[in-house]
């Protein structure tokens, strides 16, 4: 858990560290991070909740004639960054968005997980512990520093330098990470050239989604500085493995992690059956939220690792989510389909309200699948009870639009925001003649 900083302990961590600079983060409902950078002079008015800003500019906020918003601080996310500019250093604070009358937000991603938590909360639950796995990669800047379509090496699963020769690069995102207080757990080379993980300690979910957000600007920032370019994008190069953000997770009510029981087969409590099957049994809609751009459906294809089936396992890879073989407080869920292109913040929400009407159905789910999904046929994947994922951002949006439980996990305001910026983008992507149409259709026709 991060530190509870008072107002009086960073006034004077601000004087102590030279800090010149605050940066005020907060997140819009594409998951893009966006911030307020004001110089020091301003910290009273920071640390009293009077930071404003135009959200009329900011996607899914508001309309221009209700524009005006105010930033809430979280002190808990105090941070001086480990770079510094010539002027000072700079310290940044995650912010939950604010009316002018003083009422929270509803179309804040960050408030929206904190309602949703209350939720879980109010159901005797303690914590709901999230760690995830984001994969990126790594490309070349060109002569302009614009990203280009070079890779940074052609290593493999595991591989160390000379054939990564992004483990530098990794190595200084993870000191950078370490000096900001992230737990690093794993870091190596992933299966794709180019293509690099970093894990870090699991937290609680609204730690853990600020957490993968600050992740996101560090690798970014120190990929520059090494002359590359790092992405995001769940698939950038066809042929090869896309990046995924799979998510572990686990409940905990006083202490205790409720997934785990000793006196089963499994050791796998009913609650962890309860909450698996209500994932299970809203997959569709989640993925919206898990994969919520056009290019993260080019990744869920069959043949490069990625879940595409709706079911469950604890001995293979190939489904939706795996049970890993921890057992204890390790317990857990893992949930492979989600991309780093997902608003965290929406995408736990989502994640943890399926699971939460799971525990309210006490349905279990259908048997485990114990074989490689990829190599079975039509007719035993319906003998499995094993469905598919959507295929197409629009048909992701779809199942979320009749999906009245991960609706209500986001609220009215977010709901239509997002339904409303996704077929934009459905509708944009669908007007676009593409390289591959014109080199199959050209000439053909």
């Amino acid at each position: 858990m991060s530190k509870a900083y008072t107002k009086q302990e960073i006034r004077e961590i601000v004087e102590q560290e030279n800090v010149k600079f605050l940066r005020l983060m907060f997140t819009d409902i594409n998951g893009a991070i966006k911030n307020v950078e004001v110089p020091v002079s301003q910290l009273e008015k920071v640390l009293n909740n009077e930071a404003a800003f135009d959200g009329s500019s900011i996607d899914g906020f508001v309309r221009i004639e209700e524009s005006d918003m105010l930033l809430h601080p979280d002190l808990s996310t105090w941070l001086i960054f480990p770079w510094e500019v010539e002027q000072g250093k700079v310290a940044r604070l995650i912010c939950d968005v604010y009316m002018p009358d003083g009422t929270p937000f509803k179309g804040d991603p960050r408030y929206n997980l904190r309602r949703v938590l209350k939720q879980m909360q109010d159901k005797g639950y303690s914590a709901f512990n999230i760690g995830p796995e984001p994969e990126f990669f790594l490309f070349r800047l060109d002569e302009n520093n614009k990203p280009s379509l070079d890779l940074n090496d052609q290593g493999g699963y595991f591989d160390l330098a000379p054939v990564d020769l992004g483990e530098n690069t990794r190595r200084d995102i993870v000191l950078e990470l370490e000096k900001m207080n992230f737990e690093i757990e794993a870091s190596h080379h992933e299966v794709a050239p180019g293509q690099h993980e970093i894990d870090f300690k699991y937290t609680d979910a609204l730690e853990a989604a600020d957490k993968i957000q600050t992740f996101k600007l560090v690798v970014k920032t120190v990929a520059r500085k090494h002359g590359l370019h790092a992405t995001f994008m769940p698939k950038p190069l066809q042929g090869i493995n896309g990046s995924g953000m799979h998510i572990n997770m686990s409940l905990f009510k006083d202490g205790n992690n409720v997934f785990f029981d000793e006196n089963t087969d499994n050791q796998l409590s009913k609650e962890a059956m309860y909450f698996l099957s209500g994932i299970l049994n809203h997959a569709k809609a989640l993925t919206a939220l898990n994969n919520p751009t056009v290019n993260s459906y080019k990744r869920l294809v069959p043949g490069f690792e990625a879940p595409v089936y709706i079911a469950w396992s604890g001995t293979n890879r190939s489904p939706l989510i795996r049970v890993p073989q921890s057992r204890g407080l390790g317990t857990r869920l893992e949930l492979r389909s989600v991309d780093p292109a997902a608003n965290p913040y929406l995408a736990i929400a989502g994640i943890l309200s399926a699971g939460l009407e799971g525990l309210e159905e006490k349905e279990l789910p259908v048997e485990s699948v114990d074989r490689n999904i990829y190599h079975m046929t039509d007719e035993e994947r319906r003998e499995n009870h094993i469905t598919d994922l959507p295929g197409t951002l629009n048909e992701a949006v779809d199942e979320f639009a009749k999906d009245e439980v991960i609706k209500e996990a986001l609220g009215d305001h977010l709901t239509q925001s997002f339904i409303d910026s996704k077929k934009l983008e459905w509708s944009a992507y669908r007007q676009t003649v593409s390289e591959w149409e014109r080199n199959q259709y050209m000439e053909l026709y």
